[in-house]
């Protein structure tokens, strides 16, 4: 290599914040709307985690305190869904919401958030099965129905986890690739799908050093939700499986 072909340092300059700078406001044809496509990835997954929190703890409570004929198998069946690889279901219910006129819209992950999901019903069934009988006994003599107990009663004594429901499913949907790829257009999909597929070359090779400056800014949301709930998320993993 000769003395002319060696790249200019320029004196004080920070390549970290360069890359950084470049991940928001890249040069030539690699353009993305960092902050646009952030706040699409911020409004599915908080809205998608607060339903299906409070969905999978309506759920839960069903399952761990109202009797019905057939309820063990019930749960062993939700149980068992949580095999099915995500793949399985996804195309299927993805061809459902294209002739529902649901592409391209939000409505997809307000019924996903509302149908709950196994894993957190599972946890919160765990944590209402250890409550006391006495707590809901002395509702009922008060004249709480079974949906004034569940907001009043158990739903404040299930702080711990909700906030890790909420987390798991904040982080989840933050980092969905294939769900938005399938169902959003280009101007309403998330960080992470236009990230991996606007810093590319025209031969389709991955800009690396703008896709790692990307990615760090793309875990602060999660790590600052992380922060927020993490006493929360701790006690909801160590006491939800106890009954």
């Amino acid at each position: 290599m000769s003395v002319e072909q060696i790249p200019a340092v320029r004196g004080g300059a920070d390549p970290a914040a360069d890359r950084a700078r470049s991940a928001v406001r890249p040069r030539s044809s690699m353009t993305i709307d960092f902050l646009g496509y952030a706040r699409n990835s911020l409004i599915i997954a908080t809205l998608y985690a607060t339903l299906v929190t409070l969905g999978s703890a309506w759920v839960g409570f069903g399952f761990a305190r109202l009797s019905a004929p057939g309820r063990k198998a019930l749960f062993g069946i939700l149980l068992g869904s949580m095999m099915l690889p995500q793949t399985v279901t996804l195309l299927p219910t993805c061809l459902i919401f294209a002739k529902l006129g649901m592409v391209d819209t939000y409505w997809p992950w307000v019924l996903w958030g509302l149908a709950a999901t196994p894993y957190l019903v599972f946890l919160f069934r765990q944590f209402f099965a250890g409550l006391p009988r006495e707590l809901e006994e002395a509702a009922i003599v008060d004249g709480c129905g079974y949906a004034g107990i569940f907001w009043r009663i158990f739903l404040p004594q299930s702080w711990p986890v909700v906030a890790a429901s909420f987390v798991i499913a904040f982080t989840w949907t933050w980092g969905d690739y294939i769900a938005p790829q399938l169902l959003l257009s280009t101007d309403r999909t998330t960080l992470a799908v236009a990230v991996m597929t606007t810093y590319v070359t025209e031969a389709g090779q991955p800009v690396t050093h703008l896709q790692a400056a990307a990615s760090v800014m793309y875990v602060v949301p999660i790590l600052l939700v992380f922060l927020v709930a993490q006493r929360g998320f701790v006690a909801g993993m160590s006491t939800s499986g106890l009954k």
